[in-house]
């Protein structure tokens, strides 16, 4: 296995593999090389250098011709990654066809290499972080529409209010994933976009036929020319890099949510279960969240290595020194944390475990309390907001006293009965029939979605 020692013992917890493969050495490495071998090909369409001279070219660029340990010890004394690899790819070339040697990174810099090889990388990292968004969104769907009328607390400053429905807190988690898969639409052809600029970013080297071998490399790649090259103009990467802090805050919000509902005092919402997940080193008892864990993890970690893609973003002139350095691990390191979360994300929200008996159980914790604005809010068409205000106020504190049910004390109150009637009370004291909008709300976070799929 051609790849050094690393930290791995937790790359499963926090990193989905597949992500894991675009951003290891060889990820890296093969799409410089890349880069490499279609300059080759643009350069031979536009007439720079000969046809024969391209294929001798491809064949080095694999990366598994290079030792990656090597790479990394020269890196250090090169100062980034492309100037060993191109040396080491001269080499490789000389030793089969000394002609075409001569042909290889012509007119390129060694941040075009880099840059670009980042975007290819970037490109396949946003494929997958796209299809798991769908994923995602389409579970989430399912799950909002089957608990679309299941009531539950509210609950707002962690105290209880007024019922809502687990369907409708799935949606909000949907919404923001819909949002998210909408950003990524819109920044793709701001991201996706070719780095060649040569030495300072003027491509003289090529003369007149840069322009040519720019377009034929943007298309080799299938890449977009841009407007012009962006060696130290960062707002591309650095927008990726927000849309995915985004994601991982939404994801954290559902991990946050579901730990809470986990709770032994609440117990209304479950990660699935599974043989050894979630127990303790001590204590046989203990079903925790490790799901969630990774998603507020993840919440947690990349809006410091968001900060310092913004800290890197003051470049100086035309190429940077030491903060375009920064950035070389922390976009990908943001792309793998987003990448693990979103696969713990995705089998959270496919095996959710729902109690709606501890649920309903839970809203009347407070003895009818939570829907104490219900009645207020009829009483008051009836006797004035003030009053009904004022009258509610003192019934809850009676009920909290006397540790009585909120109807039985509102049954005794002739301020009340003389207005409502006992199936009123009845009425208005039931969770579902609270619920207000709820079901509306789920109703279009899944067309939402269902628009953006189709």
């Amino acid at each position: 296995m051609n790849e050094r020692p690393g930290n791995q013992l937790f790359d499963a917890y926090f990193t989905a593999r597949d992500m894991r493969e675009v951003f290891c050495d060889q990820g890296r490495v093969q799409a410089m090389l890349d880069f490499e071998a279609a300059l080759a090909r643009a350069e031979a369409r536009v007439g720079l250098i000969p046809q024969t001279a391209v294929a001798p070219i491809e064949a080095a660029c694999q990366a598994g011709h290079y030792d990656f340990a090597a790479l990394g010890e020269a890196i250090a004394t090169a100062g980034n990654s492309a100037i060993p690899l191109v040396k080491a790819l001269g080499k490789q070339i000389a030793a089969n066809h000394a002609e075409a040697e001569r042909y290889v990174h012509l007119g390129a810099t060694s941040q075009d290499v880099m840059d670009t090889g980042l975007v290819l990388q970037l490109r396949g990292a946003l494929a997958l972080i796209e299809s798991d968004l769908a994923q995602l969104g389409e579970t989430l769907a399912t799950q909002a529409l089957r608990y679309v009328a299941t009531p539950l607390a509210g609950r707002t400053w962690l105290q209880h209010a007024t019922p809502v429905t687990l369907g409708m807190k799935i949606a909000g988690w949907l919404g923001a994933v819909t949002r998210s898969r909408q950003r990524l639409q819109q920044l793709k052809p701001r991201l996706l976009v070719l780095q060649f600029g040569g030495a300072s970013g003027t491509l003289a080297a090529l003369g007149e036929q840069a322009m040519p071998i720019a377009q034929a490399l943007a298309e080799e790649l299938k890449l977009t020319l841009p407007d012009q090259p962006w060696h130290t103009q960062r707002d591309r990467l650095v927008e990726f890099g927000s849309v995915l802090g985004l994601i991982a805050g939404s994801l954290g919000k559902l991990g946050r949510d579901i730990s809470l509902l986990m709770q032994t005092e609440a117990a209304e919402v479950f990660e699935p279960s599974a043989p050894g997940k979630g127990g303790s080193s001590t204590m046989p008892h203990k079903r925790n969240p490790v799901g969630a864990a990774v998603l507020i993890g993840a919440a947690t970690r990349v809006p410091g290595l968001l900060s310092t893609l913004f800290s890197a973003m003051p470049q100086e002139h035309e190429r940077s020194l030491g903060l375009w350095h920064a950035e070389w691990e922390t976009l990908p390191e943001i792309c793998c944390l987003v990448s693990g979360s979103l696969k713990q994300a995705m089998l959270v929200a496919d095996g959710l475990e729902v109690d709606a008996e501890r649920m309903a159980r839970n809203l009347d914790l407070t003895q009818g309390l939570v829907l104490a604005e219900a009645v207020s809010i009829v009483l008051a068409q009836r006797v004035g907001r003030d009053t009904a205000h004022h009258l509610l106020e003192q019934c809850c504190k009676r009920a909290v006293t006397e540790q009585r049910h909120l109807r039985a004390v509102l049954g005794d109150e002739p301020q009340v009965t003389a207005e409502l009637s006992d199936a009123e009370l009845d009425h208005l004291l039931d969770p579902a029939h609270y619920l207000g909008q709820a079901h509306t709300w789920v109703e279009r976070a899944v067309a939402e979605h269902s628009a953006l799929t189709a």
